[in-house]
């Protein structure tokens, strides 16, 4: 199961469609709500928008790595590409993967079998 943080309904909804796809389960949570989540079942990763209108991204990614509990959960955050300064921020944080947006959707198939520890098809050589 993969736990995410975004709050764009839209593009929230074209990680769910992309999710059952791939058939990797996910659910989605607000960032108050991460902590109490990852430690209540089993969760392989979590996805973030950095760029939530809480603005409580970056502090939920501190609290989750800072939690020996939860501090091995892999946690993948996107943003806007020329976010240079939030993206140090994060990383900072124990954020381990930090992508721009349109990478983000680009390799999200991938992305999400790789969180979810399965192994992405390969592409085939031509």
């Amino acid at each position: 199961m993969i736990v995410v943080v975004v709050e764009d309904l839209i593009f929230l909804s074209k990680i769910q469609q992309t999710a059952g796809e791939v058939g990797v389960p996910i659910e989605s949570v607000s960032p108050d709500k991460l902590g109490e989540r990852v430690t209540r079942d089993m969760v392989s990763a979590v996805i973030i928008d950095l760029n939530h209108r809480s603005g409580a991204a970056v502090e939920t990614v501190r609290a989750l790595k800072a939690n020996p509990s939860t501090q091995h959960i892999p946690v993948a955050g996107f943003l806007s590409h020329v976010q240079a300064d939030l993206a140090a921020a994060a990383r900072a944080a124990g954020c381990d993967r930090i992508m721009a947006r349109s990478k983000f959707t680009q390799q999200l198939p991938e992305l999400l079998l790789k969180l979810e520890g399965e192994d992405p098809p390969s592409s085939p050589d031509v």
